[in-house]
């Protein structure tokens, strides 16, 4: 999400598909290689919204309906 921009589609698809699978996991590298981090969102305790840090396309759940990138804190590592 950028400020004032919302959500930005980058890919979707169906990784069971294996053509569209070849194209998330390509989407998903270019964000990694640009630098960001990504979530898998997760439902926490109470309702909570929480996300879960993965670090590689197969670390993804398959039923995950969603990958959120965002950048590294500025000095960040």
């Amino acid at each position: 999400m950028k400020p004032g921009h919302g959500e930005v589609l980058i890919a979707e698809g169906d990784p069971e598909v294996s053509e569209e699978e070849r194209e998330l996991v390509e989407a998903f590298r270019a964000q990694l290689d640009l630098g960001m981090w990504a979530a898998v969102p997760v439902t926490g305790q109470a309702g909570r919204r929480e996300a879960q840090m993965v670090k590689s396309f197969e670390d993804v759940p398959r039923d995950a309906d969603r990958v959120i990138f965002f950048p590294r804190a500025a000095g960040g590592r």
